[in-house]
């Protein structure tokens, strides 16, 4: 059997292009993310705070990320530190690393979004899972960055 198959893998979901307008839904406990209508404002980074979620984005000119504090924590990192893409993926188990890298060259191909739970091995900690929802920005019918919502759902596979 694939080792892939055996991981929570969802469908990729359609970006529409909004520039720079665009929100991400999001449901505490769901696995699933959506776009919502741009009338509605998107949750702010307290009340996903308190959710447990981080926000992160990746400029794919240079791989460059930023992250709120929730997503160092999620990867036991120090808060606020520099953290390569290349240091990030290492933390992700083989098997999820793999899994991330496909859907993420689908989802910046296609401009597409995905939804993915990766299994985490942070240095000298647990192992752990996180939910990754990931949506391009994209120009022009081009992806130019990505970006989204990560949360620890370690709970959910216990």
């Amino acid at each position: 059997m694939d080792s892939l198959q055996t991981l929570p893998l969802t469908h990729s979901w359609p970006v529409l292009e909004q520039g720079h307008h665009f929100h991400l839904g999001l449901v505490h406990g769901c696995d699933t993310a959506a776009l919502s209508g741009l009338a509605r404002p998107p949750l702010d980074p307290e009340t996903l705070a308190r959710l447990g979620v981080g926000l992160w984005e990746c400029d794919l000119r240079d791989d460059s990320l930023v992250w709120s504090d929730e997503v160092y924590d999620i990867f036991a990192l120090p808060r606020g530190s520099a953290v390569s893409r290349a240091a990030a993926v290492a933390l992700y188990r083989p098997e999820s690393r793999a899994a991330m890298e496909r859907l993420r060259a689908y989802a910046v191909k296609h401009c597409r979004g995905f939804t993915l739970d990766a299994e985490l091995q942070p240095v000298g900690r647990r192992r752990r899972w996180m939910r990754l929802m990931a949506a391009p920005v994209c120009v022009d019918g081009r992806a130019v960055r990505l970006h989204g919502v990560k949360q620890d759902v370690t709970r959910d596979y216990v």
